[in-house]
């Protein structure tokens, strides 16, 4: 094997290393555990895993949009999904909180349901 060949396997092997790290999703702060959950509104299904995946899909006249990933960063009560430079932003307008039994949160305007039971470990493209 050439020292060409070998400095090419190098950089594939660590490019191939820094995509599968960008892949993996940090587990939900303690004080965002009240995020975590299956949400429900009108034509959008919103799923947020304690291990820090997310699965989102939004369904308008304007056709359907969908992301499963990693959440990579909270800002404020703020979180962004995406991979690599690819990344989508969601603003919580109004944080998780209770009413009349129920949880709800508000997201990019849209308000939010959060259905019973917690979803699992590694669903939202954490894996």
């Amino acid at each position: 094997m050439t020292t060409r060949t070998r400095r090419m396997l190098l950089r594939c092997s660590m490019m191939a290393l820094l995509a599968l790290a960008a892949c993996k999703g940090a587990p939900v702060p303690a004080d965002k555990s009240a995020y975590v959950g299956n949400w429900k509104g009108v034509g959008i299904d919103l799923t947020v895993t304690a291990d820090g995946g997310l699965s989102y899909k939004k369904v308008s006249g304007g056709g359907t949009k969908s992301l499963n990933a990693p959440i990579k960063e909270w800002t404020g009560n703020d979180f962004s999904a995406g991979f690599g430079p690819l990344t989508t932003t969601f603003k919580v307008d109004k944080v998780p909180w209770q009413e009349g039994g129920q949880w709800k949160m508000v997201v990019d305007g849209n308000e939010l349901v959060k259905l019973p039971g917690v979803p699992a470990e590694g669903r939202g493209g954490s894996r």
